[in-house]
């Protein structure tokens, strides 16, 4: 057996209405926390859904301040306000309460806000140096995995995002608490539930570090992600459902912080960059595109995801490597999304650019099952028109 390393977050709690009790949980584990910052978007802060949470806080003595200034893909001037933010309030726990671009930002102020480093010295892969704040983590969407993730992704440029990965990132506790995405839209839901499940895909193809850990992750994510997506899309108060999702997403987050994803992000970074789509539904678009693109080298692989889901699926490894690519684009139909780069702006002449962008992701590109150049990257983006 090939040897491998595998991490992950200290805890993991999931369980519907956690995040009501969050300030005890957090007395038990961190006794000597008393000014904690949440960190959030001004969106979710007006729905009310965490003001339980930040009661709670209150009732266990500690000083709760609130950081709602995360915007999506958030760029440097909003993490470095936020890092500013929680040295204002003298944050001894960070708090990330939201999607993947709020859980990002706490990461970063956990790592930053007793540091002596600058943002622009941590970019890349282990660059962050000493300890940082207590870090919690309690996504209110399924589908980033970022609660579980030691990576995090920021816009530095107009188009252009860089990622930072380092094992100070794990946060130490991830809280998972479904009756925070009751109220997701129906789109929001497919768009991030997909995002999700390419997690999941990606992480069980990844070409250096798939192992039977993330395996085996991967392969339960995506069977809690297919068969709950379209109830949770159709019936936005099923509990169970949206539990499941969250758990699914949260898996999917594991696997691929430790088999990193590939081809379907390289692409879809550029589309999120330049175009301004959201980041699930950006790699929705590609994704069958990429599945097909990759059929030669991941064939038997994909059969054994079609087994999970799409378990009607028969016949040889290229038979049902083919039902989950079309299983892939069915899915987004039915739950309504745009299923082409047309639909959200992008036209012909558009394509040039964003493979040139695309190659920039050499980080992910060299994790997919079948290499890629620039002109395979266009006639992707072509199809995908």
């Amino acid at each position: 057996m090939t040897a491998f390393a595998f991490s992950t977050v200290a805890s993991i709690l999931s369980e519907p209405g956690a995040s009501a009790r969050l300030g005890t949980l957090i007395a038990e584990r961190f006794p000597r926390s008393r000014r904690p910052l949440l960190v959030t978007d001004a969106g979710f802060l007006r729905t009310g859904l965490m003001e339980p949470a930040r009661a709670d806080l209150q009732r266990q003595g500690m000083l709760p301040a609130v950081f709602a200034e995360v915007v999506a893909d958030p760029p440097e001037a909003v993490v470095l306000q936020a890092v500013e933010a929680a040295r204002r309030h003298g944050a001894d726990l960070v708090i990330g309460f939201g999607g993947g671009s709020s859980m990002d930002v706490a990461k970063l102020v956990a790592v930053l806000a007793e540091s002596s480093q600058a943002l622009a010295d941590i970019y890349g892969i282990g660059k962050v140096s000493g300890n940082r704040l207590s870090l919690v983590q309690v996504p209110t969407t399924a589908g980033t995995g970022s609660e579980v993730t030691n990576i995090a992704i920021v816009t530095t440029g107009a188009t252009t995002k860089t990622g930072i990965v380092a094992p100070q990132l794990y946060a130490d506790l991830a809280v998972l608490d479904a009756s925070l995405t009751l109220g997701l839209p129906p789109k929001v839901t497919a768009a991030t539930g997909i995002d999700a499940m390419v997690h999941a895909i990606e992480a069980y193809t990844s070409r250096h570090k798939k192992n039977p850990l993330s395996d085996a992750l991967a392969r339960e994510a995506l069977g809690l992600l297919s068969r709950n997506l379209l109830p949770a899309c159709e019936r936005g108060h099923d509990l169970q459902a949206r539990q499941a999702m969250l758990l699914g997403a949260c898996l999917a987050g594991q696997a691929f912080s430790n088999a990193p994803v590939a081809a379907v992000h390289a692409l879809a970074y550029p589309i999120g960059g330049i175009f301004h789509v959201p980041h699930g539904l950006s790699n929705s678009l590609v994704l069958p595109h990429v599945l097909a693109f990759n059929l030669p080298q991941a064939e038997s692989s994909y059969a054994e995801l079609a087994d999970i889901a799409v378990p009607h699926a028969s016949g040889s490894h290229e038979a049902r490597a083919h039902a989950l690519i079309v299983a892939a684009q069915q899915t987004a139909e039915r739950t309504g999304i745009e299923t082409s780069l047309r639909q959200v702006g992008i036209a012909e002449s558009d394509l040039d650019r964003l493979a040139d962008d695309a190659m920039l992701q050499t980080r992910l590109l060299g994790n997919n099952p079948r290499e890629m150049t620039r002109e395979h990257a266009r006639a992707i983006y072509a199809a995908a028109l």
